[in-house]
């Protein structure tokens, strides 16, 4: 035992160097010090958006063909698209200010399970952003590289999905606050290149809008009206991947500064003026320095290399490099949202009972640690799965995020129209998510269209397994309900029993203390449910006049529901007190002598182990027991989506010595 207790510190040391050192839900300052303030927050939650601008604009200029200068439509509509987008979200960050993301908003506004479809749809988009994200920035830093280190790039793909990984599980503000000089040098270098387009091209201007009109002409000559705009919508739906990251703000307002509606607010702003310059500027820019496909190099690349054709040549070759370097990091960047996000859906869908229970618990850094290392593993199968071909993975995107878009949009549409009597300016909020639903559904349509035969199928596969899965798990929960329903006699017996007790004996009604030399019952309970009285009454029953004393722990544990504010905590907490000491004022009622220890904390098993070290020198002569579900059939499907505590409790009880009894609940 003494070897054990020899490497508990060490392992702890260890963990503390790596992740960081344990945070305390009890200290009243803790929000405050993990929350985002609103620039934080746009590098956090915006770089997915603003990355895409590395092969939205492409995709969608490269859709043209020949006829360039239809671009100009495509940044027209792409900018358009960018504000409705926003705006319409302004209005779900406002009617959801503890956060709204598609799963939120489907499920409240339209139904629990269109949001668990949304949901899923959302945790495949967030799954392929950290994916595309790390496989897109791996082929941009490689393609100033020379060419006999390209077999290393998989391998860097794969460190740089682990290090984010490593990076969340240490806490949102520390995956944060290393990313923002990245971020400062990608809107510093191609906010320049924009500037420094418009102002060399000034004189320039007229001459595209000529052009645009003359191509035009000629495109509706060869083409005809309808097969022109057919071109124009196709390259725009093409360009889709410029929209995701938009909902990430929504998603993630609990992780932001209070108030949070003002800084999601504000965090929005700089998202969406952001992306709509830098997209925008990027196609015109196109554009103006006549920029031609060629293979091997983005059309960023291209562009640079003519922007600063006529400079001195290191200063030419410095900007490129800089700038192409940031374009990179920032696609490493850009998956920060998944891993922000994604594990907040996860949890979201875990406490409704879509997914297993255990991804909304938190790590001791308060982070979803589940959801970050799921989210991790799945994308580095993906990535292994895909060879990192960016060309293959952007096939699969786009499509599940519009199908949040286009059902978040639905669900305020709908909730405007229910609240038409009570709301004011409903009209002005109706219509602007009703062509945020137009906008968004028709980019869902045309995309899956475009890009089903390609291989969008196996998106739509995936996401609806995923579907499939949630549903198995939601009866499995909703079966396991009401199996536990039949325990709820056990809690209606004894509160009559008490009542009874009480009518009867209150006038001589006294406390009872513990006696610490006589033999002591410490049963683990969650609440004064079925479950605890029934291992209550089974002790009782088993070892009838054996033990005097019982004592009540019951562990109020924190999850990604409860972890929202200070208040929030301090009610969860005293919950917990009256629900222990119901147990107590029963058992008193029957002659025995009670008492109860409560605490709460991210981890049931630390917890109890330190209860359980100070009342064992306290009171030498106790036993512990714990109740345990026992399932018709016990399979790993039962034992993956129900935690087991008892069991991790009793593993961690017999390396110090501390006795206890699992007591079998039969379903």
């Amino acid at each position: 035992m003494n070897n054990n207790e020899n490497k508990e510190p060490l392992f702890k040391r260890l963990k503390a160097l790596l992740i960081g050192k344990s945070r305390s839900v009890s200290d009243p300052s803790i929000f405050h010090k993990l929350s985002l303030i609103a620039f934080f927050a746009w590098v956090g939650l915006g770089a997915d958006g603003l990355s895409s601008s590395c092969y939205g604009p492409e995709e969608a200029f490269l859709a043209l063909g020949k006829h360039h200068y239809l671009g100009v439509f495509v940044a027209l509509g792409t900018v358009v698209t960018i504000f409705v987008i926003s705006a319409s979200y302004h209005q779900i960050i406002k009617l959801f200010p503890a956060g709204g993301g598609g799963y939120l908003v489907a499920s409240k506004l339209l139904s629990p399970s269109i949001g668990m479809v949304s949901g899923s749809a959302l945790l495949i988009d967030y799954l392929l952003t950290i994916t595309l994200s790390v496989a897109s920035g791996a082929d941009a830093l490689f393609s100033f590289m020379p060419a006999e280190w390209i077999h290393y790039k998989m391998p860097v793909a794969v460190l740089g999905v682990m290090l984010l990984i490593w990076l969340n599980l240490r806490g949102v503000k520390e995956s944060v606050m290393p990313l923002v000089p990245i971020f400062l040098v990608f809107l510093v270098t191609h906010g320049f290149a924009i500037i420094y387009t418009f102002v060399t091209h000034a004189g320039s201007m007229p001459g595209v809008v000529s052009s645009t009109i003359a191509d035009v002409r000629s495109t509706s000559a060869e083409m005809g009206t309808i097969g022109m705009l057919f071109l124009v919508l196709r390259a725009y739906s093409m360009g889709a991947g410029t929209f995701t990251g938009i909902e990430a703000v929504s998603n993630g307002i609990p992780i932001l500064r209070e108030p949070k509606v003002k800084t999601a607010t504000h965090t929005m702003n700089y998202m969406a003026a952001s992306l709509a310059v830098t997209v925008a500027g990027l196609m015109i820019a196109y554009l103006l320095f006549h920029v031609e496909h060629v293979p091997g190099k983005t059309l960023n690349a291209i562009l640079f290399a003519n922007l600063s054709r006529d400079w001195a040549p290191g200063l030419a070759q410095a900007f490129i490099l800089i700038t192409l370097f940031s374009e990179a990091v920032l696609l490493f960047v850009a998956a920060q949202t998944g891993f922000l996000d994604g594990p907040r859906v996860l949890s979201n869908m875990a406490l409704d009972r879509w997914a297993p229970t255990r991804f909304a618990s938190l790590n001791d850094r308060l982070v979803t640690q589940n959801g970050i290392l799921i989210m991790g593993i799945a994308s580095i199968a993906l990535m292994v799965y895909s060879g990192g071909s960016v060309k293959l993975l952007v096939i699969f995107y786009s499509i599940n995020v519009f199908i949040t878009f286009s059902l978040s949009q639905l669900g305020m549409v709908r909730h405007w129209w229910i609240a038409r009597k009570t709301e004011d300016h409903w009209k002005k909020k109706l219509f602007i998510n009703g062509v945020g639903l137009v906008l968004t559904s028709f980019i869902l349509v045309s995309v899956a269209i475009l890009k089903f035969n390609e291989g969008g199928w196996l998106t739509v596969f995936i996401t609806g397994s995923l579907v499939a899965v949630s549903i198995v798990i939601k009866r499995h929960y909703n079966r396991t309900g009401r199996l536990l329903g039949r325990l709820k006699g056990l809690v209606e017996i004894a509160e009559m029993d008490m009542g009874r007790y009480e009518a009867k004996r209150r006038p001589r009604k006294r406390k009872q203390e513990v006696d610490p030399r006589a033999r002591t019952a410490v049963l683990f309970v969650n609440g004064f449910s079925g479950t605890g009285l029934h291992t209550l009454f089974t002790i009782l029953r088993i070892f009838p006049r054996i033990y005097k004393n019982f004592i009540f722990i019951q562990i109020g544990l924190i999850d990604s529901g409860l972890f929202k504010g200070a208040e929030e905590i301090s009610l969860h907490r005293a919950h917990i007190e009256k629900e222990a000491n119901r147990y107590v004022s029963y058992m008193r009622a029957h002659g025995f002598n009670a008492e109860c220890r409560t605490a709460i904390g991210v981890d049931v098993v630390d917890e109890s182990v330190r209860i359980a070290t100070e009342l064992v020198k306290a009171y030498p002569r106790s036993i512990f027991f714990a109740g345990q579900l026992v399932f018709p059939e016990d399979t790993f499907f039962t034992r993956w989506l129900h935690n087991y505590s008892a069991f991790a409790i009793q593993r961690q009880f017999y390396t110090r010595g501390i006795p206890i009894l699992i007591l079998p609940i039969r379903l």
